[in-house]
């Protein structure tokens, strides 16, 4: 394939002197960007009957935490048994009063936790993953050192993800008009951000050493999503192959039966088989509820 992506439309654009929001700016997204937040109509989250409550889609910053989650459960922690309701983001779900009162920034995942005496909301994947290891005391070290390099690689891909998801994804796959600048500049700054993390997994198992963490769910679904091809039909474009230890290390974790069921919740796209629309006991992997509660 061509390695450039032309311009659709060679028409420079002048900043106006005060920018107005007039009519929608196209994309696949569309119908839900805005420019003010705030929730556009009353609607009551639903609660099940564990004491966390997830409220999410299994998008990259989705499934981090379903992966926690389940990874969690297989350790053997009880309480980390979870509700995963559907939030349809193409629909405007998240900009409900209740899911708008848990998280005023209208983004997935967003999480309630009721097993205290009072229910606690939290929001932002990367605050959710370090709320969740530090509650239950896992994928977490406890060294000063240790602790630290997880905390180096988790707020790394909170600060790096969205030059890939909003930046380069938004151009390459999603924008109404392909533009050559737009897509080269992210194109350089994600394929700058696979060379960190080949790099650093050239000379270490996982992102934070010899331990798998926090860090290495936050960073698989999106970094490791696209060497494995599974992101905006982009593998060959960024020539990914090139990648080695990226691949290992996405090989290995992919193998790990947690990382499969938490890819599968509130999933949406894909085959049938691989999706769980929602999570509400460990028996629904098996009883193929993405059939029970598909719309």
């Amino acid at each position: 394939m061509e390695r450039k992506i032309k311009m659709a439309n060679s028409k420079e654009y002048t900043p106006p002197k005060v920018w107005t929001w007039d009519q929608p700016s196209g994309g696949a997204f569309a119908s839900i960007n805005r420019p003010i937040a705030g929730p556009t109509h009353e609607k009551t989250l639903p609660v099940g009957k564990h004491p966390l409550q997830l409220y999410s889609l299994g998008t990259p910053n989705g499934v981090k935490v379903t992966i926690l989650l389940e990874e969690l459960l297989a350790l053997g922690h009880q309480g980390a048994e979870y509700d995963a309701w559907l939030i349809n983001i193409r629909k405007g779900d998240q900009f409900g009063s209740g899911f708008v009162e848990i998280n005023p920034n209208s983004k997935i995942p967003a999480l309630l936790d009721r097993s205290g005496a009072q229910p606690l909301h939290v929001f932002e994947s990367g605050a959710i993953l370090l709320y969740l290891a530090e509650k239950f005391q896992a994928f977490l070290p406890s060294d000063i050192a240790g602790r630290t390099e997880t905390l180096n690689w988790l707020f790394w891909q909170m600060g790096s993800a969205p030059y890939l998801g909003g930046g380069f994804g938004h151009f390459y796959a999603y924008a109404p008009a392909k533009f050559e600048y737009a897509i080269d500049r992210f194109a350089m700054e994600t394929k700058r951000q696979l060379d960190v993390l080949e790099r650093r997994l050239a000379t270490n198992e996982y992102l934070a050493g010899d331990q798998y963490t926090i860090a290495d769910i936050a960073v698989f679904p999106w970094y490791g999503g696209l060497v494995k091809g599974w992101l905006y039909g982009a593998a060959e474009f960024l020539s990914v192959q090139d990648y080695k230890h990226v691949q290992r290390w996405a090989d290995n974790i992919y193998k790990r039966p947690a990382v499969k069921r938490g890819r599968m919740v509130n999933r949406m796209t894909g085959e049938p088989s691989e999706q769980l629309r929602e999570r509400h006991d460990a028996s629904d992997f098996d009883t193929k509820t993405q059939d029970k509660y598909a719309e």
